[in-house]
């Protein structure tokens, strides 16, 4: 099948709607603990979703990794626990920052380590983004989206600066800067390894693809293994905060023993069916990474920038739709527009440049 950039770019931004949303479900959840709701959120992302649509997409799923190189397999894990971390403390960041914010400074940094490294790592940065027109506009595509991160950051900086600690926990009820900070900034060096470990598990696409997988799905079963290594980090953490707290018996309908959480039984069908529906919406932003990536031709790497510009722009309108920006002034309001609308620019130009490049 022919690459089509532009239709990647489309599936890019489904992936990018599912990531902004994943979390919106979990506002809803009540009288569960934040490592129990994020474990169970988890276990359908990071382990049911991926292994069910993996064995529905592909061909002879189990012999397609029982085939792969050691290397192959081994690497995915690796980073995946690597970028465990960052999606461990990506959950957090919106729980300081708020949406709009945390998914700036945590995917700026994110969108350049998972974009640039691929090709420097794999000695062929010059050749692919340097020495030919279509590689200069995909670039082009990557300054424009760090301005816009840029810009989405700095309306989100001025918005928390001019609002009073009352208006900040109203908009964001655990809002810390410094501590909201920190965290991102750890969490976007760490999320970016996610892209590592597609790369490392490039070969099983062939593999996928001999087996007669259509090539829309060959990166399916890659996401089994570095999604896996993704559970095994977030679990030992959830594990400990949960031994910690003395917070299991929530999953059995027991009432907190936290002074943080209402008291009162947790509404149980409510609440698996909420971290269901996030952590299922989780898995989607790579269910249709991998789909956008396979449209992208040999640029494929842009579109780890594609991903995380769609993200914000997301993200963004989610914060707006929860009033995380009513008491920002006119013009910090127009400042962030002005970021998602250079973002919105940004996947196009990256587009066309993969189109020319097709």
């Amino acid at each position: 099948m022919t690459a089509n950039p532009l239709l990647g770019v489309v599936f890019h931004w489904l992936g990018g709607l599912a990531s902004a949303s994943f979390y919106v479900p979990y506002r809803g959840v009540k009288r569960w603990s934040w490592e129990i709701y994020w474990l169970t959120g988890g276990i359908f992302s990071w382990l049911l979703a991926p292994w069910f649509f993996a064995s529905i997409q592909t061909n002879d799923l189990l012999g397609v990794l029982s085939r792969a190189p050691t290397p192959a397999l081994v690497w995915p894990v690796i980073f995946g626990m690597l970028w465990g971390f960052g999606g461990l403390t990506y959950g957090l960041t919106m729980r300081y920052l708020g949406l709009s914010l945390g998914m700036a400074v945590v995917l700026g940094l994110c969108t350049v380590f998972g974009t640039l490294i691929p090709p420097i790592f794999q000695g062929d940065f010059a050749a692919k983004l340097l020495d030919n027109p279509s590689g200069n506009i995909v670039l082009l595509g990557l300054a424009i989206t760090l301005l816009g991160i840029i810009v989405v950051a700095l309306a989100g900086a001025r918005k928390d600066a001019a609002l009073s600690p009352e208006q900040k926990a109203a908009a964001v009820a655990e809002f810390n800067f410094r501590k909201g900070v920190a965290v991102a900034v750890f969490s976007g060096i760490m999320s970016s390894c996610f892209a590592f470990g597609l790369a490392a598990g490039e070969p099983i696409k062939a593999i996928s693809a001999a087996a007669g997988t259509g090539p829309l799905w060959t990166g399916l079963p890659i996401l089994c293994l570095v999604m896996f290594g993704g559970l095994v980090t977030n679990a030992l953490w959830c594990t400990w905060l949960i031994l910690k707290n003395r917070s299991a018996g929530q999953w059995l309908g027991r009432s907190a023993p936290s002074v943080d959480l209402p008291a009162g039984r947790p509404p149980m069908l409510v609440n698996y069916l909420l971290c269901a529906v996030a952590g299922t919406a989780w898995y989607f932003q790579f269910f249709f990474y991998t789909m956008g990536e396979s449209q992208m031709g040999k640029f494929g790497f842009s579109s780890w920038t594609l991903h995380m510009a769609s993200i914000i722009i997301f993200g963004t309108l989610w914060g707006f739709a929860f009033r995380e920006w009513k008491d920002a002034a006119t013009r910090v309001r127009a400042m962030v527009w002005a970021g998602v609308g250079l973002l919105v620019v940004a996947t196009v130009v990256i587009g066309y440049g993969n189109m020319l490049a097709a």
